[in-house]
């Protein structure tokens, strides 16, 4: 695979499993020395780690509760100590918005505090965590937010996701027209239906999964490669000319 991240640095937010750790995995493997992020699990964050140097790759991993918006400039802080030491400069050039969280909450059973936690990790944690990369992040630089189908295709029983989903949208369109005259990309990819231990419940119903494949163009769930692969193509040169976008990578769920 050719390294065309060579000499970059990147931050996934959410990376100690599931698309977070694959992205990680796919930057490393393109050039990048990378940053994750994990909440509760370090466990899952070294294993993240250990698997891209044991591919060659170059990461580590900093703690971070997002869900605390008064916690980013510390993590950045701790950042800027790493990527110091280990490349000379603190200069961060590609961050990806991914963290997420589970407890989806339909409207009967949603509590305040509930809403209030999906909404601080999928909608204002990234906005603060682009707002504290500013004054690190190399013009010409690349922001990817993690979204989602739902946020176009808002569904019943995840209506607090589905909110969080289109704030994104809404957030990578107005920093995509800010950051424009930098020369920063920033775009946002919208997964469809993909195999990770969120829907693993989902995948146990044969009937379910045999209607979402039957509804996909390409007929099957996604992987985390998948998306990992549409993430690495923006953070690259090739997608120069690509911002404001919000790219569904779902395979042609629903067309």
């Amino acid at each position: 695979m050719a390294q065309t991240l060579n000499g970059k640095t990147a931050l996934v937010t959410g990376a100690g499993r599931g698309i977070g750790r694959t992205i990680a995995e796919r930057l490393a493997a393109d050039g990048a020395t990378v940053a994750i992020t994990y909440n509760a699990s370090s466990a899952g964050a070294e294993e993240a780690v250990a698997a891209i140097e044991k591919a060659g790759g170059t990461a580590f991993a900093l703690q971070a509760d997002l869900s605390d918006a008064g916690s980013i400039p510390g993590l950045y802080d701790e950042l800027d100590r790493e990527l110091t030491e280990r490349k000379g400069s603190k200069t961060l050039d590609i961050l990806v918005n991914n963290a997420g969280n589970s407890g989806w909450g339909g409207l009967s059973d949603a509590t305040p505090e509930a809403w209030d936690t999906m909404i601080a990790v999928h909608a204002r944690a990234p906005f603060f965590m682009v707002q504290s990369a500013l004054s690190r992040l190399s013009d010409g630089g690349r922001i990817i937010n993690i979204s989602s189908g739902l946020s176009t295709r808002p569904q019943p029983m995840v209506p607090i996701y589905s909110m969080a989903k289109a704030a994104i949208n809404n957030l990578t369109h107005a920093l995509a027209m800010e950051l424009g005259p930098r020369g920063i990309a920033v775009n946002a990819v919208a997964p469809g239906w993909t195999r990770t231990d969120m829907n693993a419940a989902v995948r146990e119903d044969a009937n379910t999964v045999k209607a979402i494949e039957a509804d996909t163009a390409f007929g099957r769930f996604g992987e985390t490669s998948d998306i990992a692969a549409v993430v690495a193509f923006l953070a690259s040169d090739d997608a120069r000319w690509v911002t404001g976008q919000v790219i569904e990578a779902s395979g042609g769920y629903r067309l």
